[in-house]
């Protein structure tokens, strides 16, 4: 079995390609899963330079999609040939949040997706959406299941709210097809000219160049009706999260999920105060909330965007993709 294994110390140039041994057969409780797709995460690309450590020789990627070989003893969910889409956090089945770290994620703590097979507990994932490649399906995991939770858990999103959404990563798009179907209005902030014809093209009602306006978040609370946004998206952290206060509404509501500008940094907290807003961090979500979210899709026949797809092999050249901040939408690795 063909798998990419993460040698230390962590750097791109250490993501090694071996044969390993097959995983097998499931036990009780547990499926086999033949891997066909992972899909790229900021998370994923900290760990495999060595931001975020983990154990030598850990099989990367948190996000792996794929069909059902065998089913063990005691499984009822799935059957074989069933299409599924790994769980974030494998263990945290349903209800508020369970976990602080990223001891249980696959890719991280414990052995991820960059692999042909693995052999899991069935409650590790869920059935894909109906229709839905491999490549399309891996992208939920993370990207997917962040954004719902923001907006439509966490933030109660409702048609006539103002969504503001930073890029056109992953998560940002995902955020703003989110927020289309549920009849909200999107602001969606880029630096290129460009991608934001393509945000616009997705259904952004309002672009805003963070380049030229320096002052973006004052100009998302004036397109905001001149009362601000209900919701921010906010992928940046530190750098960005001073705009994200100044641009939402008093009482709106800040979903915390990336940390793109840094790791900790200064809280306006004297702003957020006034605004009387709700700052919120949250990381992923759970498997009850991810097929909440794959119903949602179905139903309304929404798709990822995916930028660009690599062979497994390739995996170094993916995250250098990632890195240079071309993409748009997701990237994936198909195998």
């Amino acid at each position: 079995m063909k798998a990419i294994h993460l040698r230390a110390p962590a750097a791109l140039d250490q993501l090694q390609l071996c044969d390993d041994t097959d995983p097998g057969v499931p036990g009780p409780g547990e499926i086999r899963v033949r891997i066909h797709a992972s899909s790229l995460n900021f998370h994923d690309y900290a760990v495999v330079i060595g931001a975020m450590p983990t154990a030598d020789g850990r099989i990367p990627m948190s996000d792996g999609a794929g069909v059902v070989e065998a089913v063990g003893a005691g499984v009822e969910e799935f059957q074989v040939g069933d299409h599924v889409v790994s769980c974030f956090f494998p263990g945290w089945l349903d209800g508020g949040p369970k976990v602080a770290d990223f001891s249980t994620v696959p890719g991280d703590g414990v052995d991820g997706y960059a692999c042909e097979a693995v052999v899991r507990p069935a409650h590790g994932f869920t059935r894909t959406p109906a229709g839905f490649s491999h490549a399309e399906a891996a992208t939920l995991t993370t990207a997917g299941l962040t954004a719902w939770r923001a907006l439509m858990v966490n933030g109660g999103l409702k048609a006539g709210d103002t969504v503001l959404v930073m890029g056109s990563g992953g998560v940002s798009v995902f955020a703003l097809q989110f927020a289309k179907l549920m009849g909200a209005t999107v602001i969606a902030t880029s630096s290129s000219d460009d991608k934001l014809e393509r945000l616009k093209a997705l259904g952004a009602d309002h672009v805003i160049n963070y380049r030229t306006q320096a002052d973006w978040g004052a100009k998302a609370f004036e397109l905001a009706g001149g009362k601000g946004v209900d919701h921010v998206v906010e992928i940046g952290g530190p750098a960005t999260l001073p705009q994200s206060i100044a641009a939402l509404k008093v009482g709106g509501h800040i979903a915390l999920i990336g940390v793109l500008t840094g790791f900790s940094g200064e809280v306006p907290t004297a702003a957020l105060m006034a605004k009387q807003g709700r700052l919120q961090g949250l990381i992923v979500g759970n498997r009850e909330q991810q097929l909440e979210m794959v119903r949602a899709i179905e139903a309304n026949q929404m798709r990822p965007v995916i930028d660009r797809s690599f062979p497994l092999e390739q995996i170094a050249d993916a995250f250098r993709h990632q890195a240079s901040g071309r993409h748009f939408g997701k990237i994936v690795l198909e195998f």
